[in-house]
């Protein structure tokens, strides 16, 4: 009996488990989910009382919050990184001879501008000016 109780409480606590999972937004929540659901079953295991089960939990859910909320900065950065970047990039389209068409990235330095290559133009360039170096 007591097996089957056991067995019991472990599905619903893995069910219980994905379902808060699921609806989790950022690394912040899912960490603290999941911390609290591994310091839930270490303090139960560690202590075998609810006291200890719920001092796991707390300890187990800030730690994965504090994790996780590290992670969704690190991606909040990269984000702003690359949005900065975009900003500051300029695609200049170059025609060539046999009508393809290439899209030359330029990098808005200062005044002016840098090319793939490392080329600096102090203004614009159209696309004549950039076809004998990226066009044929």
């Amino acid at each position: 009996m007591a097996r089957n109780l056991m067995t019991i409480l472990i599905v619903v606590a893995v069910s219980s488990g994905l379902v808060i999972f699921a609806g989790c937004e950022s690394d912040a929540q899912t960490g603290a989910a999941i911390g609290a659901l591994a310091g839930a079953g270490i303090g139960q295991l560690a202590g075998g009382s609810t006291e200890a089960t719920l001092i796991g939990a707390a300890v187990g859910g800030g730690a994965g919050y504090m994790l996780g909320n590290e992670q969704d900065k690190q991606k909040a950065a990269a984000e702003r990184d690359r949005i900065r970047e975009d900003m500051n990039t300029t695609l200049v389209k170059v025609t060539n001879t046999n009508g393809s068409i290439i899209q030359v990235p330029l990098k808005k330095q200062g005044i002016g501008y840098t090319g793939p290559r490392g080329e600096y133009y102090a203004m614009l360039p159209n696309e004549d000016q950039l076809r004998p170096v990226y066009g044929f």
